[in-house]
């Protein structure tokens, strides 16, 4: 069994025993069990699951980073939300705004201010791709 930690800025999200981990590594996705070698990555918006008591978990999650060694894996992450906690009015909001945004950015724009609505339309999507996943999509 892994212990696997999932925190965010806010609160820790889960901390348990797991049998395996499966996250979005910045060059695709990774499986992780028990007595894999240690790492450190980055994660990019998507999809986290894990299987605990005989059941998948998942959750969308923002950027950030995992810490694994042969018995634990920790997740760093900017935003993590389950698929009951996800507001598709809402999520779908963001993604409009932040197209908007983007349109109206004028030939000087700000790289920063780019990347901060691209991360934006990246968790926003890796929500909704999590809802559609469980609504039959």
């Amino acid at each position: 069994m892994l212990k696997l930690e999932i925190v965010t800025p806010d609160k820790k999200i889960f901390s348990g025993e797991v049998t395996d981990v499966y996250l979005p590594g910045s060059e695709g996705e990774m499986g992780v069990l028990e007595m894999h070698a240690a790492l450190v990555t980055s994660l990019v918006p998507g999809e986290l699951r894990y299987h605990t008591e005989g059941k998948v978990e998942a959750l969308a999650i923002g950027t950030g980073f995992a810490e694994v060694t042969q018995e634990r894996v920790l997740v760093l992450t900017d935003m993590a939300a389950g698929e009951a906690e996800i507001d598709e009015a809402a999520t779908e909001a963001a993604i409009k705004r932040a197209e908007e945004q983007l349109a109206n950015l004028d030939h000087d724009h700000d790289l920063e201010e780019v990347a901060l609505i691209e991360a934006t339309l990246a968790k926003s999507f890796a929500q909704l791709r999590l809802k559609g996943k469980y609504k039959g999509l």
